[in-house]
This record gives C-alpha cells, sequence and structure tokens, in this order.
C-alpha cells in the first residue's frame, strides 16, 4: 500500500462491519457483492488483490470466489483486522473516509467560507438576494431540502459559473446532507473565479439540528444553466486545465489506455448525470454523476494508482472532477478531450440506456440450480418443512418479501446455516429481489452438501408480478442486519446526525 503498484485491498465484511472499523484507503466489498462488483472495480485478472475480515473464514472464502472469477493473484491477510490492530497499525471507522477526511482538509487549508444555518434562515426571511444549491443526487434531494432549494448536482455547478460571476450582488449558498459535498462545490465555485459564495455549514443535518423544517418531497426539477453560462464553463474548465496541468487525452488515446494488457488497469469514469448517460455513453465507462465521484471515490477506484480518465459532454465536467482528483493525490488522471461529441464526431459508437452486465459466473450458477417460476413454486404439494431463506439486502427484505421467508445475509451461509438449518435434506426456497443473488447461494448450498434446493426466478419481484402476496419488515433475521449503512439525515436521528457531523470534523486531523 506504500508503494506505487497497481494493486487493491478489499473488506469482505458487511457494509455495516467496515463502518465501525477498517484499514486506511481499503475497499468495501462484502462476500455477496464479490460476483456483481469486482469486473468493474478492478477489470484485470492479474493486478494482485488482498482481502480480510476480521481474522474468520470470509476472507479466505472470498479468495477462493476470486480465484474462481479468474483472479490470479489473490492473498489473505494473515490474522484479518484483529492481527492488524495487533500489530498497532491504524484503523479508521466510517464509510467513503478518504474523500471525507479531504473534504475537511479543503475546508481547512483553503478557509472555504460557510453560512449557519441561523444565519441562512435570517437570510430567507428578509428575502435577501440569494439562491441555495443542493449539491446532492436528485433521489435524496426529492426526500427533502432546504426550503427553496434547488437541485444542481455538484458537477454541474461549473455551468453556473459565468451567470453567477455576472451577478456578484447574489448569494450562492452551497448544501448537501453533512459536509464534504457542500466544502467541494463551494471551493470548487470559488477556484472557477464565483466570490459571494458560501457552504451551509453541516447541510440539511445542521438545519435539523438548528430546529428548522425542511421542505419534504419538493417537485422542481435541477434547472439548467443558461445556455450562455454552460458555453463559457469549457472556457473556464479549459483554463483551470492549463493551470493545473491536466493531461487531455483523445478518443483513439482512451481506446488504446482501454485495451486490455498485462498488468494495466484503466477507469474510465462519465460524471454526466444517469439520464445523460443513459441516452449515450462509451461502451465500458462507468457512471458516477460528479460530485459522486468525488465524494464516494473508494467505492468505484479500488486500484488508487490505476489509470483514470473522466468523461463528460464537452469536458467541463471532467475537468473538474480530474482537478479534485488530483488534489486527492491520485497520479494518473486525465480528460477526454471534447468529451462525448469528440467520440461520436471521430466515428466512435454510444451505447444507449444503462448497462446491465451479468455478475461473473451467474450463468454457471444458474446452470447448477434448480429454478422455478412463481406460479411452478404455488403448485408444489405444500410441504411443511421446507424454509424459504431471502439472501437480498435487508433493506430490500424489510420492504418485502415472500411471507415465512428469513433473511440472511449471504456473506454469512457457510457459518450460520449449519446451526440453524442441521438436517441437509430440508426442502430450501432461495429468494432475492431477483433471483441473482438466489442462483449464487443455491450454487453455495449445494457444495454445503444441501440437496434440496429451489431457486425463485425473477426473485420477489416476478413474485408479485404473479400476483402473490408478501411481507415487510425485518420479521425473522439469521444473520446479524449490517450489510446497510443508513445516512442520520435519513432516519432523523438527530443523536446520531450529531455524531456523524463531530466525526465528520474530526477527520481533518
Amino acid at each position: 500500500m506504500a508503494s506505487n503498484s497497481l494493486y487493491a485491498v478489499f473488506d469482505v465484511r458487511e457494509r455495516g462491519e467496515y463502518n465501525a472499523r477498517q484499514i486506511s484507503f481499503a475497499t468495501s466489498l462484502p462476500r455477496s457483492q464479490i460476483e456483481f462488483r469486482i469486473a468493474e472495480l478492478v477489470p484485470n485478472g492479474e493486478i494482485a488483490l488482498v482481502v480480510y475480515d476480521e481474522g474468520g473464514q470470509r476472507a479466505a472464502l472470498a479468495a477462493q470466489t476470486l480465484s474462481e472469477l479468474g483472479y490470479t493473484h489473490v492473498s489473505v491477510l494473515d490474522g484479518g483486522l484483529t492481527a492488524w490492530q495487533r500489530e498497532g497499525r491504524p484503523v479508521v471507522s466510517g464509510v467513503n473516509v478518504p474523500s471525507k477526511a479531504f473534504g475537511e482538509k479543503v475546508q481547512y487549508e483553503q478557509a472555504v467560507p460557510d453560512i449557519s444555518p441561523e444565519e441562512l434562515k435570517q437570510l430567507l426571511d428578509a428575502n435577501s438576494e440569494l439562491v441555495i444549491f443542493d449539491v446532492r443526487t436528485p433521489e435524496e434531494y426529492g426526500r427533502f431540502c432546504i426550503p427553496g432549494g434547488l437541485n444542481v448536482p455538484g458537477g454541474d455547478l461549473v455551468h453556473w459559473a459565468e451567470a453567477f460571476k455576472r451577478k456578484p450582488e447574489t448569494k450562492v449558498i452551497v448544501n448537501c446532507a453533512g459536509r464534504t459535498r457542500s466544502i467541494i462545490g463551494a471551493a470548487a465555485l470559488k477556484r472557477l473565479g464565483l466570490a459571494n459564495v458560501l457552504e451551509l455549514r453541516n447541510g440539511t443535518m445542521g438545519w435539523v439540528l438548528a430546529g428548522f423544517d425542511l421542505e419534504t418531497k419538493p417537485d422542481r426539477q435541477g434547472p439548467l444553466a443558461p445556455e450562455e453560462s454552460r458555453a463559457k464553463a469549457i472556457d473556464l474548465a479549459q483554463r483551470i486545465a492549463e493551470e493545473e496541468k491536466i493531461t487531455w487525452i483523445s478518443p483513439e488515446g482512451l481506446i488504446d489506455a482501454s485495451t486490455p494488457n498485462a498488468g494495466g488497469v484503466t477507469y474510465v469514469i462519465d460524471v454526466r448525470s444517469e439520464g445523460e448517460y443513459e441516452n449515450g455513453h462509451i461502451i465500458g465507462s462507468i457512471s458516477v454523476p460528479g460530485g459522486q465521484a468525488v465524494q464516494r471515490a473508494d467505492d468505484f477506484i479500488a486500484v488508487r494508482n490505476g489509470k483514470i480518465i473522466f468523461v463528460s459532454n464537452r469536458s467541463a465536467r471532467a475537468v473538474m472532477a480530474a482537478y479534485w482528483y488530483g488534489q486527492m493525490g491520485f497520479r494518473d488522471v486525465s480528460v477526454l478531450r471534447g468529451g462525448i461529441q469528440a467520440w461520436s464526431e471521430s466515428g466512435h459508437v454510444l451505447a444507449r440506456a444503462a448497462e446491465r452486465n451479468e455478475p461473473l459466473g451467474y450463468e454457471r450458477a444458474r446452470l447448477s440450480a434448480r429454478i422455478l417460476e412463481p406460479r411452478e413454486i404455488r403448485g408444489l404439494p405444500h410441504d411443511a418443512s421446507m424454509t424459504t431463506l431471502d439472501v437480498g439486502s435487508s433493506a430490500d427484505y424489510k420492504a418485502a418479501h415472500v411471507p415465512g421467508a428469513k433473511w440472511i445475509s449471504r456473506g454469512w451461509l457457510e457459518s450460520t446455516l449449519p446451526n440453524r438449518l442441521p438436517a441437509k435434506h430440508t426442502p430450501i426456497l432461495i429468494t432475492c429481489l431477483d433471483g441473482r443473488h438466489s442462483a449464487f447461494a443455491a450454487r453455495t448450498l449445494a457444495a454445503m452438501g444441501y440437496p434440496s434446493v429451489i431457486v425463485l426466478e425473477g426473485g420477489v419481484k416476478a413474485w408479485r408480478a404473479a400476483g402473490y402476496e408478501t411481507e415487510n419488515g425485518l420479521t425473522d433475521c439469521w444473520s446479524e442486519v449490517n450489510d446497510v449503512v443508513v445516512s442520520p439525515s435519513i432516519t432523523g436521528d438527530k443523536h446520531a446526525m450529531q455524531r456523524y457531523l463531530d466525526w465528520e470534523v474530526k477527520l481533518k486531523h
């Protein structure tokens, strides 16, 4: 990890365990997600991978899965996180720690100006000349926002810079749920030449903790920046690229860099909105809208020393993402010159709609499983001894599951099921949201010696589409429910909000 070599370190425990403590700069990849995410995280089977858990058996099982999927240099950290800490090596807590620590560093070193919730409330009550840019994702914004806030995802702020340079009397307030994205957003606008810009201290959580009400379910669409301002953004980005010595790459260079080669890794990151991505994108590129690219860098870039190429429509948003990645310490970062427009004009094909690549090994898992449609399962003779297991996420299980289903994280099947179901001939029905996790679980159970396993084709989605009833709630869980980490901004727990904000502030140290 101290070298310049190409490597990835994966924490294969559940997301909640990772949130509690982890090795710095390790990427969270729970066992149940390996087949679904590894091809995107490490698109080269020859890269050195190290996996770890707390010192139990999950890391070895994860290493076995990775080897079966074609990864040839996989190691297990001896003794896991327990041994790492026993030797006095540092650990951190939280998710997306590198990005959030970087945000605090930017706030401290650049003295990014902020405004308190109380001060903003006074300005709103006085009808002051201001605009509030909420830089969260449209999904987050759709739940709640600061009253009157406009949804402008962080990567799109560059499009607005010129418009507000011409309106210097207007205060531009940038907010997110907590701190990082609002700090980075405000700092970006300052870097682009705006003077009257402030980040809302502690975001929507700070607003709630100050005793103010959020606007719930705003129905406003995120506005487009004025055409002239969007056009000027290209010139602004060109200036930033020159000043920061950001590397450009041509469409042909991107093709060459993306061609599989021994030892190399290239990430092509499309920082436009999901809608723009679905309307046409470079095959093999990853959709990570701009603000998320900075906020969640470790969720997408597992090989930190790999090559990263940013793509946007005409390069403005991509340049800003590249600028921040350079500031974060990524060594090999470039931008597709001219963006998607140049790619198309060069005669290269764009893919349409969102890509859904099947998980690695999925067809092999399906071939080894007995898969039945919902109507076929309903038509089976009633067997009171049959156990139904839901191996999807706990959030999906909570929302809807087949009546009587027990929830268990797929990562815990080998260690938990023998105690729960010691009789190997017990009939088992496996479900999940769409049936894909179920196929892998069935393969695992077969290897464990359970011969009577059925997979629900299409999962709970197909079950409901067939008109059959479901249950909701965490009704019967066979493993700890810690696979999902929910932001306190969503739960509304004020004590958790304050703890989270205190944790973020301390990251700068």
